[in-house]
């Protein structure tokens, strides 16, 4: 892997990478969030699971200050989350246009801008710090490839490297697995690894419970409200699961524990990249 030069952001000592207080969401009188309170430490890697219009989106949009809650409070590094360029959001596949007339290293590029500021041209360095990213992400080859000819995994990767472009220390990643195959996930949870030794804080919101288990620090089950976080033995308990999923779920038990099956994903609305 290559090694990528640090970014030294101004963050209060000793403060969580995420501390949400009370945390409460509302969409036009609907209540998306409510009360929700949770920390993130640095490097740590967490997987957000619950049902289709849990407020998943919702969370990774309120912790990047794209929406402001109702009440509560956010910090990201002892802070609110407006201001942090530290910050990078990766939404879900299905709500980015891929016919946008751009390629791979052009997408990456954006993530400098937070670097270089609106009105300032990239320079022959932050191409090469790009190439450099696409370098970590196993798409240098692919630079001037158009985004719209890329596989599904391939274009997580794009993200994942603009993300490092951007020198992000917090990692909001919205549904990045679905539709992959085995192959491509695994692709992704190597990347995940160099992030890891990087310090970057992940949050991963996915439908499959049996992988948030096994491939995460931790578990956040969430319908609304925050349900569980911890270890997968002390989330995924039926009383949790039927509590998040209700009728749209059936528990199996099995000669491993209970199995939770059904619940699908999807996604809706389409933004430029």
């Amino acid at each position: 892997m290559t090694t990528l030069i640090a970014r030294h952001a101004q963050h209060e000592a000793g403060s969580p990478t995420v501390e949400l207080t009370d945390v409460t969401v509302r969409y036009n009188g609907t209540l998306a969030l409510d009360n929700v309170s949770f920390q993130l430490a640095r490097g740590e890697q967490v997987a957000v699971v619950g049902p289709n219009g849990a407020g998943k989106s919702t969370l990774f949009k309120v912790i990047a200050g794209v929406l402001h809650p109702a009440r509560g409070e956010v910090k990201v590094y002892g802070h609110g989350p407006g201001g942090h360029i530290c910050i990078a959001y990766v939404p879900q596949r299905s709500q980015v246009d891929w016919t946008f007339p751009v390629n791979v290293a052009d997408v990456v590029m954006m993530g400098r801008i937070g670097q270089l500021g609106l009105l300032r041209r990239p320079r022959r360095r932050d191409w090469d710090y790009v190439h450099r990213c696409l370098e970590v992400v196993g798409m240098a080859g692919l630079a001037e490839r158009q985004i719209g000819e890329l596989s599904g995994g391939q274009q997580q990767r794009v993200f994942i490297a603009r993300a490092l472009a951007q020198q992000a220390e917090l990692m909001l990643m919205d549904e990045p697995l679905t539709g992959l195959d085995v192959t491509s996930q695994g692709d992704i949870f190597r990347i995940f690894e160099e992030l890891r030794q990087r310090e970057v804080t992940v949050m991963v919101a996915t439908h499959d419970l049996n992988l948030a288990a096994e491939r995460f620090d931790r578990l956040m089950l969430l319908n609304h409200r925050l349900l569980g976080i911890g270890q997968p033995d002390e989330v995924f308990t039926p009383e949790r699961l039927m509590q998040a999923y209700g009728g749209h779920m059936r528990l199996v038990e099995t000669s491993e524990g209970v199995m939770a099956l059904s619940d699908t994903c999807c996604g809706e609305g389409r933004q430029p990249v």
